[in-house]
């Protein structure tokens, strides 16, 4: 009996000094946001590897995000090792076309950047931007994602050298604690830079133009997640400090209007974007999700005619992409797929004669190097992701977003949860992630026997399975 009672009591010492060691570790927030149980996840992730075998559901057919693309953006934040053995258990639709002589080490360039935004003529700006990164973090709003995210992805952005937008919800004091470079996102709504009557305020807009880290302005007509709706913060999420950045009543629902008021038309979209731009002498951008394509060549035909209101880039954003809350007939239904609208927007720019003005962004469900090199290959100059940041921070797809009660503290409100998320670790993981994203698109670049990812063509990809949603890629010319 004694012995029973002391096997019980080192048990129970055991657990509690457990428990407290999980409390006050910081690199996993699973285990600090719920200390022992957590190991039963980190099990279940290790030995799946060897389990999968006896079981039904394949690697590939996890939604929105399977299992094999998350357990990359895991291993690369990490920092772990991302080579296979014994060939590949992806089902791809898309190949890369590689080079029979693939480009030597002393041969390889590193990506030179590209400018957004021109310096003199109709539309110029004055502080044109000089883009270093092809990848970088898309618009996630502050109050959507909590402090603690925001922060660690300000910091991680800073040491990829990538730039990081702010989403609809305004600028943030955990923006610029970072020191990256960033794009300010206006929502329909103008969060951060409206008057109280939801007008544009030129006042506010030249504040935090003034910011030498806000490099960009950035018009959302839409986003995947929603096009056609606004954006969506519960009341119980407006604090203080988020009503005070947005520049509206606290605890009250944060709904934004389906668009801009001022803006019901191309000729008014141009006017906007001209506005913004000779306001803060930055470059401006427009994010939008493609519906009828013959939007896009009446906007670039008034694009040629009046040059001033040329965007100095637009973001693709496809129907399937997107973080916010939203009914399921939007998001599942509604907007072209970035498979169908890069296509769409690269050739309109093309016939136009504007693809040296108008630089093209792509977004939506771009997290793993092979997407991204597909969309470089298709025409776009830059990659955005939103949810692949989200997976370097330790998003496990709990889809609880909107709940605030998300698990890792991503975009949790409850103080406990986000206390678990420590930003020094995870600004290390965005870093690594990003940077693993550039290395191993540049890898496929040297495979298809390019000296840099600038080099990219439609001919370098081809399509293999056409499936629905599947990725529609040329056949072999340019």
């Amino acid at each position: 009996m004694l012995t029973f009672a002391l096997i019980c009591l080192v048990l129970l010492l055991s657990l509690t000094a457990l428990y407290i060691h999980d409390r006050r570790q910081t690199t996993h927030t699973i285990l600090r946001n719920f200390p022992i149980v957590g190991y039963f996840r980190y099990f279940a992730e290790t030995m799946g590897e060897y389990m999968r075998q006896y079981q039904y559901l394949p690697d590939w057919a996890e939604r929105p995000f399977n299992r094999l693309d998350r357990a990359w953006v895991y291993r690369s934040a990490k920092g772990v090792s991302n080579l296979l053995s014994f060939g590949s258990e992806n089902v791809p639709s898309f190949v890369f076309r590689n080079a029979a002589f693939p480009v030597l080490d002393e041969e390889k360039r590193a990506f030179p950047g590209k400018q957004i935004g021109i310096a003199s003529g109709p539309g110029a700006c004055r502080e044109p931007y000089l883009a270093t990164s092809f990848f970088n973090i898309s618009g996630m709003s502050y109050g959507a994602l909590s402090h603690a995210a925001v922060l660690a992805l300000s910091h991680g952005a800073k040491v990829a050298d990538c730039w990081m937008a702010t989403g609809e919800g305004g600028l943030a004091p955990q923006h610029l604690q970072g020191g990256c470079d960033i794009v300010m996102q206006m929502g329909t709504a103008k969060y951060g830079v409206r008057n109280p009557d939801g007008t544009l305020s030129e006042d506010r807009l030249r504040e935090i133009a003034a910011y030498p880290q806000v490099r960009m302005f950035e018009v959302k007509l839409a986003q995947g997640a929603k096009p056609g709706k606004g954006g969506i913060l519960p009341g119980a999420k407006v604090t203080p400090e988020i009503a005070a950045i947005r520049g509206i009543p606290v605890g009250q629902d944060s709904i934004s209007p389906n668009r801009h008021h001022d803006i019901g038309s191309v000729a008014e979209l141009g006017a906007f974007v001209d506005r913004v731009r000779t306001i803060t002498g930055k470059p401006v951008g427009v994010k939008f999700v493609v519906g009828d394509p013959a939007f896009l060549d009446d906007w670039f035909a008034d694009c040629v005619a009046n040059p001033a209101h040329c965007p100095d880039y637009i973001q693709v954003d496809g129907g399937e992409g997107g973080t916010g809350a939203a009914p399921s007939a939007l998001i599942d239904y509604v907007g072209l797929p970035i498979t169908e609208a890069l296509s769409h927007v690269a050739l309109a720019r093309e016939r136009a004669g504007l693809k040296e003005r108008i630089r093209i962004v792509a977004s939506a469900k771009l997290i793993t190097p092979d997407k991204v090199a597909w969309a470089l290959c298709m025409g776009a100059d830059f990659v955005s992701s939103a949810r692949g940041f989200m997976f370097s921070l330790g998003c496990i797809q709990a889809m609880k977003c909107g709940s605030g009660k998300c698990p890792t503290g991503v975009t949790a409100s409850d103080p406990r949860l986000i206390a678990g998320l420590d930003p020094t670790d995870k600004a290390a993981r965005v870093a690594r992630y990003a940077m693993r994203v550039r290395e191993e698109v540049e890898i496929i670049a040297h495979s298809c026997g390019l000296p840099d990812v600038t080099g990219f063509q439609p001919r370098h990809v081809t399509a293999i399975e056409r499936g629905v949603g599947g990725f529609r890629a040329a056949s072999g010319s340019d």
